[in-house]
């Protein structure tokens, strides 16, 4: 087994402790475990290329996430964004660990962890390319069951934002999915307003 192999084994193996369920093809799966994968996978067919560093973010994305819940942390913008920040940190810090453990270099580890937490968006080619596998992994499985809680004119800004972090490369990528015909119609008019 590759050492990004067992990495990937040691991550998946964290994840599947989340008590929180997926289904996935009629089978109950732990959410975070579940989302891992499915980084992973978009990743591979998006930028087979891409850096092992990447592929290690990727897969590391939402690890243990579950233990830091957003009720955890106050209401509002400023609780949300403390609580996504101190996330992108624990995230890091934990697939830090996993990396060292199974023989990761020290420049290596710092470098997937400053992909987690996101430093150098629109800058970085491989924060962006994380970015964009976000941004995908959303709109591909999660799109429709959040737009269904929502309204267009709550949905549309939202969209936006995640539209205006996305590459061109993205975009086109996005609106190659196979979306709800209602969850495109939100998205193409989301991403053609300015």
């Amino acid at each position: 087994m590759s050492r990004l192999d067992e990495a990937f084994r040691r991550f998946d193996e964290a994840n599947a402790e989340d008590p929180n369920r997926e289904i996935v093809n009629g089978e109950a799966l732990p959410k975070e475990l579940v989302y891992g994968r499915r980084m992973s996978e978009r990743l591979d067919a998006f930028a087979p290329d891409a850096r092992e560093t990447v592929k290690l973010a990727a897969r590391a994305q939402h690890i243990r996430r579950w233990k830091v819940p957003r009720e955890s942390y106050p209401e509002g913008r400023a609780g949300y964004l403390k609580w996504r920040t101190d996330l992108y940190k624990r995230h890091g810090d934990i697939a830090g660990r996993i990396m060292k453990e199974v023989g990761y270099d020290d420049h290596t580890i710092e470098r997937v962890q400053t992909l987690l937490r996101k430093r150098g968006l629109k800058t970085d080619p491989d924060v962006q390319l994380l970015e964009d596998v976000i941004c995908l992994v959303f709109l591909e499985h999660y799109f429709h069951d959040f737009a269904s809680k929502h309204d267009e004119a709550k949905l549309i800004p939202i969209v936006q934002k995640t539209w205006n972090k996305m590459t061109d490369e993205g975009h086109r990528a996005a609106l190659a999915l196979d979306y709800a015909p209602s969850d495109l119609a939100i998205i193409e008019k989301a991403s053609k307003s300015p």
